[in-house]
């Protein structure tokens, strides 16, 4: 989903509170227009499924959403410790929303260190729910605690709710014949059916689920369904809370369609079905298991049946050597990794620009250098997509915006690769990759025709007469070469990394051949057709001008547009743009940076966008950066900017 019908603004960070009502004998209900809750807990206490399942029910009611998990590097943490929280953030609305939110409205802390670990976010008069059985004198000692925070008044300033979950859970589950410690494995189901009768969740999908999930340990699944209904029960009979409330539906917040949450590693990898099937061509994806692109190596899997093979290689050399070959074989093919995979996978990238055949590398960016944090977001291998290769290689670079938005970013990317024979890299995030956003079902026949022509027989005709192929000729309008499908008579050709002689592709060391040569595969990237960029700037036309451009890519998308929204409704002048090509840049790019006095150019980097700006337009763009492993919050940036703009 590019784009969705926007409220005109994305609201503060506090709950907007609407009326109350209450049926005779029923507690209070209260209508809210948006909510964040953030689920945090040890990386064993089931956060994230917790999460997803509470986000899966948001998403069939029909509000707008947008979420946030966020998890250890680590396969096991220490219990109870810092390092090992893991915590799940979701927003929703009754409206368009855009971003996981800054600050939570309710927090759910399974024990003191996800509690000690995420306080800090929580604004006063927030909720906090916490589980009372795991605030024992160690663990509390475990993360710095010298006395018990639920008693010493420092969190006075909130509403605290405590629930001694652990051992609800074991009453819940007494009759079912579990140890206890199985038994207090599904404290996070009462968790999550608490909150679903807080905010009045649908419950079906997630009892669905939880038969399914265990439908071969039956007893499992009944404590589980045991566990979460407890939860409901427990919210609805409780003194302690008096009120719940309801998030109507985002009903007018969407163009009519068929909609379902997605993540941006699930678009990903649906957009590249959808494109190997509208390119009528078989999916190969050669990849090496890496954080956090590893779900679309799992989920292509699963798609054999529309022609999708997948290979899960050795190393990450392997593994584009391999999706190469498929790819002179015929195939779309397909490698995924994150930074550290992408500079084990430079020189075959290179070898992809010299034979000059269509490939996907696909990046989900991660913090570096080096291992540098796995699970956390960043989007530090711009200049690495750009530049990362030895010689003159030059390679299209394209970067989605929102999770749903990976779906077009990989249609987009097949189309460049398949029209103008090159490797493609798409630059996506943690952040998009993990999170989850609605999205609507596109119709096929709204999907464009990526059909290619393979090369069929001689294309050129020697001094003497003679009808030969030659795999180096190139069509005048795109400077694409054949692509010759192995084992077609008359089709031999000669391939591998050294310089190739223009038109016949037979080896050459001739200087001016290799000049003109590296000049040709330049000018071929240089000439690609991208979208002109366009410009979301309500003051263009009238007298009062906005001098302030923000200028983004990738993921800060959300944020962005969140900060600038809250800057106009404040009555501020500032213009937005969003890049989805970085190489070739919009051709209008240059004319849009002059019309604006500054350019505010935010990244979770050190300025690498900022830094091609800068060098090829000659403008003295302004560079806000951050590379903490998290995405920007709204108010961070609209104060960075309002600074921009009075500056």
């Amino acid at each position: 989903m590019t784009s969705k019908v926007s409220s005109p603004t994305e609201q503060a960070d506090e709950a907007v509170v609407g009326e109350q009502r209450k049926p005779p004998g029923a507690k209070d209900v209260r209508r809210l227009d948006r909510v964040i809750i953030r689920f945090a807990g040890d990386s064993g206490d089931g956060m994230q499924l917790t999460g997803d399942r509470f986000t899966s029910e948001t998403a069939s009611f029909g509000n707008d959403l947008s979420t946030l998990p966020n998890f250890p590097a680590e396969i096991r943490a220490p219990a109870g410790t810092l390092p090992g929280v893991s915590s799940f953030q979701l927003h929703f609305a009754d409206h368009d929303i855009l971003t996981p939110g800054d600050a939570p409205n309710v927090l759910v802390a399974m024990n003191p260190a996800a509690l000690k670990a995420n306080i800090a976010d929580v604004p006063r008069g927030a909720e906090i729910i916490v589980n009372t059985d795991e605030f024992t004198k160690r663990a509390m000692q475990k993360v710095g605690y010298a006395a018990s925070p639920l008693e010493d008044g420092s969190l006075d300033g909130y509403n605290v709710h405590p629930v001694p979950l652990t051992t609800m859970t074991v009453e819940a589950l007494k009759e079912f014949e579990l140890t206890r410690k199985e038994a207090e494995r599904s404290k996070n189901m009462f968790a999550l059916g608490l909150l679903s009768w807080m905010y009045h969740r649908p419950t079906e999908g997630t009892e669905k689920f939880l038969r399914t999930k265990f439908a071969k340990k039956p007893d499992i699944a009944a404590a589980n369904l045991a566990a979460f209904r407890a939860g409901w029960n427990f919210g609805e009979t409780t003194e302690d809370f008096a009120v719940s409330y309801e998030v109507a539906p985002a009903s007018k917040t969407f163009p009519t369609g068929t909609y379902r949450n997605i993540s941006g590693n699930l678009a990903l990898s649906y957009g590249l079905v959808a494109a190997s099937r509208q390119a009528d061509l078989p999916l190969y994806l050669g990849s090496y298991p890496i954080t956090p692109a590893s779900d679309i190596l799992h989920e292509l899997s699963k798609h054999k049946n529309f022609g999708v093979r997948t290979f899960q290689a050795e190393d990450e050399i392997a593994g584009i050597g391999a999706a190469l070959g498929a790819a002179f074989g015929g195939s779309l093919a397909v490698t995924t990794t994150s930074g550290p995979g992408v500079a084990l996978k430079s020189e075959t990238i290179g070898l992809a620009v010299s034979l000059e055949l269509p490939l996907l590398v696909i990046d989900i960016q991660r913090g570096g250098p080096s291992t540098g944090l796995p699970t956390k977001t960043e989007q530090a291998d711009l200049l690495q997509a750009m530049y990362g290769r030895n010689g003159e290689a030059p390679v299209p670079i394209v970067a989605p915006r929102t999770p749903a938005d990976c779906f077009d970013a990989a249609m987009e990317a097949a189309r460049i690769a398949l029209t103008y024979r090159t490797p493609v890299l798409l630059l996506s995030d943690g952040y998009l990759a993990n999170g989850s956003e609605p999205w609507r079902v596109p119709d096929t026949d709204e999907l464009p025709d990526l059909r290619v022509q393979f090369a069929q027989g001689p294309n050129h005709t020697l001094d003497d007469g003679t009808e030969v192929f030659w795999p180096y000729k190139r069509d005048p309008g795109t400077l694409a070469r054949p692509w010759a499908v192995p084992g077609t008579p008359g089709l031999e050709h000669r391939i591998g990394g050294i310089e190739k002689q223009d038109g016949s592709g037979n080896i050459s060391y001739d200087p001016a051949n290799h000049d003109f040569m590296v000049r040709t595969r330049q000018a071929k990237i240089d000439g690609i057709d991208v979208p002109d960029l366009e410009v979301d700037d309500p003051t263009a036309g009238t007298g009062e001008a906005a001098d302030t451009l923000v200028l983004g890519w990738g993921s800060t998308y959300g944020p962005i547009t969140a900060a600038v929204r809250r800057l106009r409704t404040a009555g501020e002048h500032i213009a937005q743009a969003h890049l989805r090509h970085l190489n070739p840049f919009p051709r209008n790019l240059g004319a849009v940076l002059r019309r604006y006095d500054k350019v505010v150019i935010p990244e979770m980097n050190l300025g690498q966008l900022a830094t091609l700006v800068r060098a090829k337009y000659l403008v003295d763009a302004h560079s806000y950066n951050q590379v903490n492993g998290m995405p920007f919050k709204a108010e961070q940036l609209a104060t960075a900017l309002k600074e921009a703009i009075d500056g």
